[in-house]
Order: C-alpha cells, then sequence, then structure tokens
C-alpha cells in the first residue's frame, strides 16, 4: 500500500525534540527523511541524558525509520555536497536560530537558487523576524512568553511546569507538519517551494484561542487556578481518593453534572452549578467525598455513568490501558543496545483509513548511510573517500 508522502525527500537538519519529531511524522507517512549530522557526534539528542548503552533512551523516541549522513557544513565542500542534495530534495528542515544558515550561503534564498520547489521550513523560539529572534530559549520560555505558565497551576499558588513540552511539541512540532505540507499543497498549484517561519512562540499563543475569548467575554483577566478549566468549578476538576491518587472530573454539560450529583446523593448542586460564590463549599465537600474511597474503587462506582468521569494513571498505567493498546499507540521497543532495557515508543496518532502511516522501529546510526546517499548523487568512491579523509563526512 502506497503511503502519501512517498516520494517527498526530506533533509532534516533539526536535533533534541522539535523538528526531529516532525520529520518522524513525514517519514511515518512514506516520506524519505535524511538527518544531516555533523561528523563530530551528530544530533545532540544522541546523547542526551539519560542514556542506555551510551546513547540516549530519547532519541529513538523521534527518530525511527530515518537515514543519517554526516556532513560539514562549515567547509566549501560540505556546502557543495548539501546544495546537491537539495536539488533532489522537497523539504529542508532547520532548529537553528535566525541567520545561522545564511551566514553559511544555505538559507531558503541561496537554496531556491538551485531547486525553486524547495520548501524550507525554519523552527525556531521566536520566529525570523522581531526584537527577540536572536535570542535563546526551552519550551518554558516560549511557554511562560505565551502566558501559558501564567495560567497553569492552582488558586494562589505558584505556576507550575508541564509535564509535556507543549510549545515543543504542539508548537514546533505539530505547526511545522502543517506547514510543511500546506506549502507542498501549494507546489501542487504553483510549481514553487516557500519559507515556512515556524515559531515556537507564536504557535503557543494560538492555543489561547478559547482563552482569549473567555477573556473578552467576562471583561477580566484569566485567573490561575480559579476559572472554568483550570479548576475553579467543582464540575471541572481533579479530585484526591482515599490512596493518595487522583481522578478527574469533567461534567461541564449540565446532564453530566446532574447525574454525577445525583449518583453521589448531592442534587443540591445541580442547580448552581456555574454559580461563582458557591464553587468553594461545592469543591470542598465534594473533595472530602472522594477521600472515602481509593481511586479504583471510584472507577468502578461510576463504570456505568456516562459524565466524563476518568483515573489520573501515571505513565506505566497509561502505556498498559486498554484504549492505548486497541489504538497502538504505545510500541515496545525491545532489547534497547542489547542492554534488556525496553523503550516505549509513541504509537501514529494520525489514523487514515486508505493510507495509514507506519511506525517502523528501525533508527539511524551516526552517518550510516553517508556513502550510499553520496554515490547516489553522483559521487564516485575515491571522491567519498577524501571526504572523509578531509573530515568533510
Amino acid at each position: 500500500m502506497s503511503l502519501p508522502l512517498e516520494g517527498i525527500r526530506v533533509l532534516d537538519l533539526s536535533r533534541y525534540l522539535p523538528g526531529p519529531f516532525c520529520t518522524q511524522i513525514l517519514a511515518d507517512f512514506g516520506a524519505e527523511v535524511i538527518k544531516v549530522e555533523d561528523p563530530r557526534g551528530g544530533d545532540l539528542g544522541r546523547t542526551l541524558t539519560p542514556c542506555i548503552e551510551g546513547e540516549s533512551a530519547r532519541f529513538p523516541t523521534v527518530n525511527r525509520n530515518k537515514k543519517s549522513i554526516t556532513l560539514d557544513l562549515k567547509q566549501s565542500s560540505g556546502k557543495d555536497i548539501f546544495r546537491k542534495l537539495v536539488t533532489n530534495a522537497d523539504v529542508v528542515v532547520d532548529q537553528f536560530r535566525p541567520g545561522v544558515m545564511k551566514k553559511m550561503g544555505l538559507d531558503y534564498d541561496a537554496l531556491k537558487t538551485v531547486n525553486k520547489g524547495i520548501i524550507y521550513c525554519a523552527i525556531t523560539g521566536y520566529g525570523c523576524t522581531g526584537p527577540l529572534k536572536d535570542a535563546a530559549g526551552h519550551d518554558l520560555n516560549y511557554l511562560s512568553l505565551a502566558g501559558v505558565t501564567g495560567l497553569t497551576g492552582v488558586y494562589k499558588g505558584r505556576p507550575a511546569m508541564s509535564g509535556a513540552q507543549i510549545a515543543d511539541i504542539a508548537g514546533g512540532t505539530l505547526y511545522s507538519v502543517i506547514a510543511i505540507l500546506l506549502a507542498l499543497a501549494s507546489r501542487e498549484k504553483t510549481g514553487e517551494g516557500q519559507f515556512c517561519d515556524v515559531a515556537m512562540l507564536d504557535c503557543s499563543i494560538s492555543l489561547l484561542a478559547y482563552t482569549l475569548g473567555e477573556w473578552a467575554g467576562w471583561g477580566r483577566l484569566p485567573e490561575m487556578g480559579n476559572d472554568v478549566l483550570t479548576g475553579g468549578y467543582a464540575c471541572y476538576n481533579v479530585y484526591e481518593t482515599k490512596d493518595g491518587k487522583h481522578v478527574s472530573l469533567g461534567a461541564v454539560e449540565d446532564k453530566f453534572w446532574a447525574q454525577f450529583c445525583q449518583k453521589l446523593d448531592r442534587a443540591e448542586y445541580v442547580k448552581p452549578q456555574w454559580n461563582p460564590d458557591l464553587q468553594a463549599d461545592i469543591q470542598s465537600d465534594i473533595r472530602e467525598i472522594m477521600l472515602t474511597k481509593t481511586r479504583d474503587e471510584w472507577v468502578e462506582f461510576f463504570a456505568n455513568d456516562d459524565i466524563c468521569f476518568t483515573p489520573v494513571l501515571t505513565m506505566e498505567e497509561m502505556c498498559n490501558h486498554p484504549q492505548v493498546a486497541a489504538r497502538d499507540m504505545i510500541l515496545k521497543l525491545a532489547n534497547f543496545k542489547g542492554s534488556g532495557r525496553e523503550i516505549p515508543l509513541t504509537g501514529v496518532p494520525i489514523k487514515l483509513s486508505g493510507t495509514p502511516g507506519a511506525a517502523k522501529l528501525e533508527f539511524p546510526a551516526l552517518g550510516q548511510d553517508t556513502e550510499a546517499i553520496l554515490r547516489k548523487i553522483g559521487y564516485s568512491d575515491q571522491q567519498v573517500a577524501e571526504f572523509r579523509q578531509k573530515g568533510i563526512i
């Protein structure tokens, strides 16, 4: 069965998480992804702790089904090789700060002269324009400037950090995939590529679409831990249970909240569901009730009630949940590097009926495809040997 991105060649210069995860998604749907790595160690994500047998346990989580070549882009011959690769490529993904590729003469304006159809996706923290374009940053910084961190946490507490890299993945990874697919669709019509400027700050701000609407509607700034979807209301909250674990209730709809209250013999709470003045008292009572049973006992208690009630799971519990198994969302990489250790990997989250993605558990060693790829684009064995001798590859 043909995959939707078969025939698309991607040159991936990115590292760590946002870019590699983006290109892994493209690879799962058939794209040929070639990691272009520095000969002096490659993608820094290869050695990011924690490591198993000298290799990062994080690296295979975002780098399956790719090829790898080593190439020193600081040497003129390395730049020439890269330009030659671009002539037969469709997409370039880079995660450097703005201006880095331009200094090397390998930015979009330079590359489109050798391939007018090239799509160049630059993933940066703050974008290629604006006063912060050259600033360093990480997930926490982008979320903080976007206003997300300031809205995350318990009421009157300190801002909390997310357990997942929201700006990196929802911002960098997913928006980059969207940008690349949009540019590919546009190229079908025009025959020309384009530059995709994906800033993790921009994308994090876009995640606040509903929250911005709430601010306008209420006429006041949203308050951390004290609004409808952040812990201020009893019907949408997290509750501790007798065993120190937690359950979550998302009974926003009237019918779900009514059913929940009636099951707890608290019918008097149905009507004041949205009364802000009574939320503290209602929450306090429900918290006391939730402490009378263990998490799993509450799950069983509400098992036949369709009220948006779920346990708060650990990562291990999530990996073994029947719904997760039914959707093939956790894959197991057994005996990693001969260590006897197993690495859980995310499955393909996008389910297509006609051309489903394929998560091939194959991971490139640093530079393993260098010689084969260079020969394929016309370099002789002697030239390849010279490149290696000079440290170009």
